[in-house]
């Protein structure tokens, strides 16, 4: 009968390099999860989503899932701690960086005062453009707090809570920016007027249905399957862009800016969107590579977030 190889785990301060604890007897299976469930008996304050752990002090961070007895360590283990701060889970976080652009886009739609001046207080814009660009961005970050609620599965995974504050400036402050231009009283219609209206609202509509049924296609992906297996097109049409991209919800999300952006024919918007974009192929391009790595069969045809461009 095999005797059992235990391991010794010492935990140190990745920047003082002091020891913080001494694990002993730890079971070679056992992962970065439970060693730093087993940290977090130690010090109640630093619970796991808070922690750090890593091979070299400047390394990068080891996985929750990966086993002890496979790291490139002896029967004694040193392992450096960092404390990552107060951490959110995500479907919290979605809300809250949601809901601050719904409501700061209607105080500009509603003119609250001091916004503008006294005389346009609680006032309505004679464009109805300006009264489908408010249903519009409603629409947008309500379905966003929906798909958090009821679509979106995630894991146990969470952000640090000054991130939190960063990404809430981002997209608050871009709502802000959007909403005093559109609802501004000396902001004029389109050029082309309805036919350019029209024409986006259609491309706003065609792309909120194509995300939304992206979003749905991840979460059966997800749900009630251990073996991972990568998205692909299925009978709804708006999945049929898996054909070509490997983050068409990506896609169908900058075409959604796109077309408010045609729709309000607004400067900001235009960069709001240009932003998203660049922000989003960094996403994408990350998602792809990993497809590409993960998936042997992964279609080669597929680019990132544009069609047989990018």
């Amino acid at each position: 009968m095999s005797r059992t190889t235990f391991f010794e785990v010492e935990i140190l301060d990745a920047k003082t390099k002091q020891q913080l604890c001494f694990l002993d007897k730890v079971e070679p299976h056992a992962t970065i999860g439970d060693i730093k469930g087993l940290f977090h008996r130690l010090y109640p304050h630093w619970y796991p989503a808070r922690q750090a752990l890593k091979l070299d002090p400047r390394g990068k961070s080891l996985r929750d899932d990966e086993v002890l007895q496979s790291l490139p360590v002896g029967t004694t283990a040193i392992m450096y701690f960092r404390d990552l701060g107060p951490q959110l889970g995500w479907t919290m976080v979605f809300l809250v960086e949601y809901l601050g652009p719904l409501l700061t886009y209607l105080l500009f739609y509603f003119r609250v005062p001091y916004i503008y001046s006294h005389s346009h207080a609680f006032t309505a814009s004679p464009h109805p453009v300006v009264t489908l660009a408010c249903a519009c961005h409603t629409f947008h970050y309500l379905k966003r707090l929906v798909e958090t609620i009821f679509v979106h599965r995630f894991s146990h995974g969470t952000m640090p809570l000054r991130t939190i504050v960063w990404n809430c400036a981002y997209y608050w402050g871009f709502s802000a920016w959007l909403a005093y231009y559109i609802n501004h009283p000396l902001y004029t219609p389109p050029s082309y007027g309805d036919l350019q209206i029209n024409y986006a609202l259609a491309v706003f509509v065609m792309c909120e249905l194509g995300n939304f049924s992206i979003h749905l296609t991840l979460n059966s992906l997800k749900n009630g399957s251990r073996n991972r297996k990568f998205p692909v097109p299925t009978k709804n049409p708006f999945t049929w862009l898996y054909f070509f991209v490997s983050c068409p919800n990506y896609t169908y999300e900058v075409g959604t800016w796109v077309g408010f952006s045609i729709m309000t024919q607004c400067v900001p918007v235009a960069l709001y969107t240009l932003l998203g974009f660049v922000q989003m192929s960094i996403w994408a391009r990350g998602k792809h590579k990993a497809y590409g790595r993960e998936f042997k069969d992964y279609p080669s045809l597929r680019m990132a977030i544009i069609p047989l461009i990018l």
